[in-house]
């Protein structure tokens, strides 16, 4: 008796460690998987975390197998998988009654809202992480977990405009990390003395500004994308003090690791800095070389922006069962997708009529205004439109007063012109930041001279209106044919279409239809719901 006693305590005894373990270990495999294979081998890192979740048998461990993908797809890039397996996570967490994964799920759906300018949606996961934070036992995990989300929260309050607000949330977001662990969160502090650098260089505090950026460059040993925008920064702060030779140190260390990096808002920012410098410097070649590298990451990044969807990825199931249920489901989703594109379909003819209707008109009122029938389509040099500062295109041409009978080149290269314009208009390069009579000149292999005459004669404006005038009707264009434009923020708007603020585009928006931006939008939704055609005056 005493001998089966002994066994039984025994047993006891090593069944708990045992259990112990098995949790230790899922545990460590989903850290080794992100920290050492993911860096060599992803596709191999995803078919462990694939693995992961096909053994795991607790809603908490499916919870972190899914994060786990979802942090792989992130640093592969791929924002629309990483969005969806971060969404799977967080549709199980009630099932699970953990705070501190609670949190990190919903602080990594906003970083990934956030990269892809979806701002308010960011805010919502952040709010529900930092709700769900004050409930973390352990100090110093829900320190660490608060001090990301307050950054998510400062850049948010960056995007807004709220430069204040931003430095208060990035002050505790350094407090929440603390200074007894700094080693463990070395990367997170870095990026909020980032932050603050980038918050005081748009305040224009620049020696404040660069204080920051030397902390965060001195706490980070190994290349990575918060050290290419310190150096951007850096590059950024001497630029604005004319000091071209640091400029170019900096920014060509900025640019090493932009090259090799998978951030496009990295690539951006650089690569506009860079061009920046070559302006300065009076080299056009190569600041128009960077412009093009800069249109690039800007288009790559708005067409990743635009593209993305919330379809989730399929999730393999652990037994037959499901796996017939999922055919079945499948099936209904086919039939579903089916009908749903053939309504799509409908809705797309009827809004390409809408928009040919609403074309028509404008363009009537355009040829009535014509200089033709005596008066112009745009307003005249004392209006309100042609006075409007806009640094964006701000390029004179010498030649623009020239008498309109005394041409200044042969006919066949004012046709070669006409034809170029045209082409420009087809495309999208007149929403590049950068855009400038030099710059346009460059990209239509002419001089400034005879490009600035060709527009003032044929299309009865200045560079400036007329590059304008394209902006506007480009971003009307995206408001009549797709729906989410009009649920973007008015600064997304104004960005999408080369304008530097809010209140610029604004500005030029209501020149051109008479309309604000947000009455705009309005009066469209207004049409999409009563099925009338409203109509407004464009100067196209």
């Amino acid at each position: 008796m005493s001998k089966s006693l002994l066994k039984l305590l025994f047993l006891f005894i090593t069944a708990v460690p045992i259990l112990a373990q098995k949790k230790y270990n899922f545990d460590q495999i989903c850290e080794r998987t992100f920290v050492q294979i993911a860096q060599k081998d992803i596709p191999k890192a995803l078919k462990t975390a694939d693995s992961l979740y096909m053994k795991a048998q607790k809603p908490l461990d499916k919870v972190k197998s899914l994060l786990l993908s979802a942090e792989l797809y992130h640093s592969a890039g791929e924002f629309k998988k990483s969005v969806c397996y971060g969404e799977n996570a967080h549709s199980l967490l009630s099932q699970v009654n953990d705070a501190e994964w609670f949190s990190r799920v919903n602080e990594f759906l906003a970083k990934e809202y956030r990269l892809v300018g979806l701002f308010e949606r960011s805010k919502k996961y952040t709010l529900q992480g930092m709700e769900a934070a004050k409930h973390i036992r352990d100090t110093q995990k829900r320190g660490e977990v608060v001090g990301l989300l307050n950054q998510e929260m400062a850049y948010y309050e960056i995007e807004q405009g709220s430069y204040p607000e931003a430095v208060k949330y990035i002050e505790l977001s350094l407090n929440s990390f603390g200074q007894d662990d700094i080693q463990g969160n070395i990367r997170a502090v870095a990026a909020s003395y980032q932050l603050l650098g980038d918050v005081y260089f748009k305040l224009k505090d620049y020696t404040a500004s660069e204080n920051y950026y030397r902390k965060a460059e001195s706490m980070l040993k190994n290349r990575c994308c918060i050290l290419g925008l310190v150096y951007n920064g850096l590059g950024g702060i001497r630029l604005k003090q004319k000091n071209w030779k640091d400029a170019e140190f900096y920014l060509k260390k900025a640019e090493n690791i932009a090259d090799s990096s998978r951030s496009l808002k990295l690539k951006k920012a650089v690569y506009s800095n860079i061009n920046d410098y070559y302006e300065g410097t009076g080299d056009n070649f190569k600041a128009s070389l960077y412009a093009v590298k800069y249109v690039k990451a800007y288009d790559s990044l708005t067409a990743r922006n635009r593209e993305f969807t919330f379809k989730s990825p399929e999730i393999p199931k652990p037994n037959k069962k499901n796996a017939r249920i999922s055919i079945v489901k499948n099936a209904a989703i086919i039939i579903l997708a089916g009908a749903l594109i053939m309504i799509v379909i409908f809705f797309r003819i009827k809004q390409k009529k809408q928009r040919a209707k609403f074309r028509n008109i404008i363009r009537t009122q355009f040829r009535m205004s014509s200089p033709g029938s005596g008066s112009s389509p745009l307003k005249t040099a004392h209006s309100d439109f042609s006075n409007i500062s806009v640094e964006e295109v701000d390029d004179r041409a010498e030649e623009a007063d020239k008498p309109r009978n005394e041409s200044l080149m042969t006919s066949e290269t004012e046709c070669k012109l006409l034809d170029l314009l045209e082409e420009f208009e087809k495309g999208e390069l007149y929403n590049n930041k950068n855009m400038s009579l030099s710059f346009l000149a460059a990209e239509l292999n002419t001089n400034t001279k005879y490009l600035s005459y060709v527009i003032n004669r044929h299309k009865s404006s200045d560079v400036k209106t007329y590059v304008n005038r394209l902006r506007i009707n480009y971003i009307v264009d995206k408001l009549i044919n797709d729906d989410k434009y009009r649920q973007y923020k008015i600064s997304i708007l104004a960005d999408e279409c080369g304008f530097s603020s809010h209140s610029k585009f604004a500005s030029v928006f209501k020149a051109v239809t008479d309309f604000s931006p947000s009455a705009y939008i309005k009066y469209l939704d207004t049409e999409n719901q009563s099925g009338k055609n409203i109509h407004f005056q464009e100067n196209n």
